[in-house]
């Protein structure tokens, strides 16, 4: 065998030692790419998993409706900048109101005499349509204090028409007498109410000095406030026994008429 001979023989296995190389790391790299695609696979697996268990435990329950109401409309979440209506209006007069709500009517007689300014006002928030989808927000059931709070159509607590006046027809005793309606306000009695109002389904005591204005007295309507109350409190609230109700409720619309002599 030549010389030329043996280096073209040495060069012909040098490049098939080459090829043998290159294959087997190309095999090792398909190897990792799998390993690594199949981490990734289980690893999503298992985050999917992860995923799903937290969507199942942290989402709150929905809400449901008593039976015989409809499903609630949304809040249409804004208050409004309205004037205060002059009490001289209403004075004297008596007023019919009826608040339909998801779980049907609750009928109000609302007295102008006794409290012509929040009468007045009321009159106007219903003729301005300031209720249409406002949820009721707040239910209380403590042994001494049992009412459901409506009134605000942003749903928070916080609306507003725009307007403030001061408490007047407040129970000299503290107590509201199942049936009773009167007006939600703020820590300021003269100009802290405004479009809030709660109904009293069970007979209550607030001791407050300046006590709440007393407006109106449900006629009809008033089992479905006891049904509310029934159902509790829904979870998250300030306490067991006061925050959103757990069977939720909303105004509609409020229609008003004025009663004849």
């Amino acid at each position: 065998m030549t010389r030329k001979q043996e280096r073209a023989r040495a060069r012909r296995r040098y490049e098939k030692r080459q090829h043998s190389l290159a294959r087997r790391a190309e095999h090792r790299e398909q190897l990792r790419v799998v390993g690594v695609m199949a981490g990734v696979v289980g690893l999503a697996v298992v985050v999917l998993a992860i995923l799903g268990f937290a969507f199942s435990t942290v989402q709150p329950a929905v809400a449901t409706t008593l039976a015989g109401c409809e499903l609630p409309p949304a809040s249409l979440g804004t208050g409004a900048d309205l004037e205060l209506p002059d009490a001289a209006a209403v004075q004297g007069r008596q007023y019919t109101a009826t608040i339909t709500t998801n779980c049907g009517d609750i009928v109000m007689d609302l007295d102008g005499e006794a409290a012509p300014q929040a009468v007045a006002s009321f009159v106007q928030l219903a003729e301005q349509n300031y209720w249409v989808d406002a949820p009721c927000h707040r239910l209380t059931t403590q042994d001494t204090l049992q009412v459901l709070q409506c009134g605000d159509p942003t749903g928070t607590g916080q609306g507003n028409p725009g307007y403030g006046f001061a408490v007047e027809n407040a129970p000299a005793d503290g107590r509201y007498p199942r049936g009773t309606v009167a007006m939600a306000r703020t820590a300021d009695p003269e100009n802290g109410n405004g479009g809030q109002f709660f109904i009293v389904y069970g007979d209550s005591e607030l001791p407050d000095p300046d006590g709440y204005t007393v407006f109106g007295t449900v006629t009809a309507g008033l089992d479905i406030v006891d049904r509310e109350a029934a159902a509790g409190v829904a979870p998250g609230g300030s306490s067991a026994d006061d925050g959103p109700p757990a069977a939720p409720i909303s105004i509609l619309r409020v229609a008003v008429t004025e009663e004849k002599a």
